[in-house]
């Protein structure tokens, strides 16, 4: 008789909901996409107790939750690598070695990002041993399409919790409509799924006419995406009245890096960031202090009322792009915060700062429609 064939088990770290989509390809392929638990102190505590001295926050919650789903025993465990002036192109041989060196046999398998298509058809096709390419082409079509509705989701809910009447109403509604989108198999389902998820936000009541104040989150990509990492900072925003909106989203990721040319629509992140950053920083320094540096002039111009640059410590290209934000305030009038975070950032002081920030927006925009209401009466 014949032996049924083995179901591999496949986990991937979290950033965000980028997890919906990676398991929605997988599921497509046969394989077993295997969740960690979500990101909490005790995946820190496990990250930091085996990272290098020094390393930044990304990679030791990356590293716990690799930990965590070996735990569960996982086939392999996956990874986005990218080339380039930034720690992330190193991710790769030094998780390996580590986990080598702890005695676990679940393999490491990597993605790099900026192969574009050709590289993540390889990738999804090591994983699910398939010599159908159609398959595989479904799978990566679902999970980008995923993305991009996720990405106009999490924009969505931003307005309506920034506006609601009775605090939490929001999310409740947002984690309902995410749960419509997770069952969502294909790409009929997803079209139809996104406009349940919208109404399901749309349930939320509001005050429309609350006088908010709106925010850019930029700077380091895994923090922009990672409420953990980043301590909640848009909930914690929302709270206080503030819409938000995250500059680096894995949608705009996808499409300088995956996405032909030939199917994309408009300017691309990474193109308007080397137009708009060029006054400023002339090339590529690694990381997104590229992308950050053109962030705060693309605000600027956009009459958004701050930009908060979330870093993690000892990241040196956001070092770099927060050393050029004193240059720009010459010519950009926007408040800029930066946070730099790691394990020891204590609460208390970061949402007083954030209460800060939002109280000098607040001041900043009443003194302007004061002075735009004296002019047109004089």
């Amino acid at each position: 008789m014949k032996q049924d064939k083995k179901i591999k088990k496949v986990a991937f770290p979290h950033m965000g909901h980028v997890y919906i989509a990676w398991a929605a390809a997988l599921k497509k392929l046969g394989v077993e996409p295997l969740v960690p638990p979500y990101s909490s102190k005790k995946t820190l505590e496990l990250g930091t107790k085996y990272s290098p001295d020094s390393i930044c926050l990304p990679y030791k919650l990356i590293l716990g939750n690799f930990l965590q789903a070996i735990e569960k025993d996982v086939d392999y465990v996956a990874m986005i690598s990218s080339p380039g002036i930034c720690r992330l192109g190193e991710y790769g041989q030094s998780i390996r070695n580590i986990l080598k060196d702890l005695g676990y046999g679940s393999k490491y398998i990597e993605l790099q990002l900026y192969d574009g298509f050709k590289g993540m058809y390889k990738f999804l096709n090591e994983l699910s041993s398939s010599k159908n390419p159609i398959p595989i082409i479904k799978a990566i079509n679902i999970a980008l399409r995923k993305v991009f509705v996720l990405d106009r989701l999490e924009n969505l809910f931003s307005y309506y919790r920034a506006r609601e009447i009775n605090q939490g109403t929001a999310e409740k509604n947002y984690k309902k409509a995410l749960d419509i989108i997770i069952a969502a198999d294909n790409v009929k389902q997803l079209k139809k799924a996104e406009k349940e998820a919208i109404n399901e936000i749309k349930k939320t009541e509001i005050d429309a006419n609350r006088d908010v104040v709106t925010v850019d989150i930029t700077g380091e990509i895994f923090l922009v995406q990672d409420p953990f990492s980043n301590q909640n900072i848009e909930k914690e925003l929302g709270r206080m009245g503030v819409q938000t909106r995250r500059s680096l989203t894995i949608s705009g990721f996808l499409k300088d890096a995956i996405i032909p040319k030939w199917f994309r629509k408009g300017e691309t992140h990474l193109e308007r960031a080397f137009r708009m950053a060029r006054p400023y920083l002339m090339r590529d320094i690694g990381g997104d202090a590229l992308e950050s540096v053109s962030d705060v002039a693309y605000a600027n111009e956009r009459g958004i009322d701050g930009i908060i640059h979330v870093s993690p410590f000892t990241c040196m290209p956001e070092i770099m792009s927060q050393n050029i934000f004193p240059t720009m305030r010459e010519d950009c009038e926007i408040p800029i915060l930066t946070l730099i975070l790691d394990e020891q950032t204590g609460r208390a002081g970061y949402i007083t700062r954030l209460e800060a920030f939002v109280d000098l927006m607040k001041r900043k925009k009443f003194i302007k429609k004061k002075q735009e209401k004296a002019q047109v009466t004089t």
